[in-house]
């Protein structure tokens, strides 16, 4: 029996072997390691493909959210707007600032925040939302936006999973005041390591930030700000202009195989996911919800198909928040019924097939064994 691995990195950056060896070779050659000529490009490409003026790399996606919030002066006392359904990352970086996470449902069908529930979690200590692109589609970031304005908050995208994605016609980093993503090896956009970025209009912002990713210093040995040791290595840089090229060509591979999913999974007991029309999705992730999930999980496991989980538990639900005590019961609801299918852009139309093949014969002997 082949295996379908969920997503796999080796065949995938093996497409890429050539230009990756002669990046790294590049930084190799240069005797330049740290914030040098690499990351700088990195930064201008990243940004303009972004439709945003300022890119500034740091360590990864988590850092910078958290430099973000420290950057526009988020602490203690200050609450951030967060969605309950996100990887934890989007919380630990606001309580890394010292703020306190306030969550908000998502919507029922996009999974994404609702914007129609971000009022009523607005206090007078509430300083920021951040709405997370959840599985590579944005979220609904104009009435998210209004909401900021008449109340005059901040709005910082977390576009780790939605490199490339647009929403009515404009990139994902560009939709808010500012944007943190991750280029964690699995993301669209991956490293060969890790790495993030923080991208914005503002050039005060991207200043601070710049400081704050490098000891809070623009000159060397002269600290103007408490700062941290964030920064994107050119390694990593070099990677990712590599992989910056053929983003658009591989998120289209994503959307092939998303659409073969939808196509083919019609039809039965299961919620397929939900595209609005103002969203065009990069597809991150392919997340179908039903209440059979840890037994259609068993049995593909069992006919070799990778299948995770995105997630298993909600932040609030985490033994690093106890003070979380009241329900949430979309996110714990969709904790329990989510899973993600093999979702790669070296996918072959034979390994969907394979999935959806597997999926439906699931339904099929449960359809057979009610009879």
């Amino acid at each position: 029996m082949n295996h379908v691995a969920f997503l796999d990195l080796k065949r995938l950056n093996g497409e890429l072997q050539a230009p990756l060896t002669e990046a790294f070779a590049r930084v190799m050659a240069s005797g330049w390691y740290i914030l040098g000529k690499e990351v700088e490009a990195f930064e201008a490409e990243f940004a303009a493909y972004s439709g945003v003026e300022h890119c500034v790399g740091v360590a990864n996606g988590l850092d910078a959210i958290h430099l973000l919030l420290r950057a526009y002066n988020i602490g203690a006392g200050d609450e951030v707007i967060v969605p309950s359904n996100t990887f934890i990352a989007t919380w630990l970086a606001v309580s890394q600032a010292g703020a306190t996470p306030v969550a908000v449902e998502p919507d029922a069908l996009t999974y994404n925040l609702d914007p129609a529930r971000i009022e009523a979690a607005i206090t007078p200590r509430t300083r920021a939302i951040i709405p997370v692109h959840l599985y590579g589609q944005t979220a609904d970031m104009d009435p998210i936006m209004a909401i900021a304005e008449r109340h005059g908050l901040v709005v910082i995208e977390d576009a780790a999973q939605a490199q490339g994605a647009l929403y009515k016609g404009r990139r994902a980093c560009g939709l808010g005041h500012a944007a943190a993503t991750s280029f964690y090896p699995g993301k669209n956009l991956g490293a060969l390591g890790d790495g993030g970025a923080v991208l914005t209009r503002d050039a005060a912002i991207a200043e601070q930030v710049r400081k704050l990713r490098n000891y809070g210093s623009s000159v060397k040995y002269r600290h103007d700000v408490p700062g941290y040791n964030s920064r994107l290595d050119e390694l990593q840089a070099a990677f990712l202009r590599v992989k910056l090229a053929v983003l658009d060509k591989w998120n289209e591979r994503r959307r092939a195989v998303a659409a073969h999913y939808t196509q083919a999974l019609a039809g039965l007991p299961i919620t397929l996911p939900h595209v609005p029309d103002w969203a065009e999705p990069v597809w991150h992730l392919y997340v179908i919800r039903t209440p059979d999930r840890d037994a259609i999980q068993a049995h593909l496991t069992q006919h070799g198909i990778a299948t995770v989980i995105h997630y298993p538990l909600p932040p609030h639900q985490q033994a690093c928040y106890p003070e979380y005590v009241q329900s949430l019961p979309l996110a714990e609801a969709m904790a329990r019924e989510v899973i993600s299918l093999p979702m790669s852009p070296a996918q072959t139309p034979e390994e969907t097939d394979r999935v959806v093949e597997a999926v439906r014969a699931f339904y099929s002997a449960r359809q057979a064994l009610a009879v």
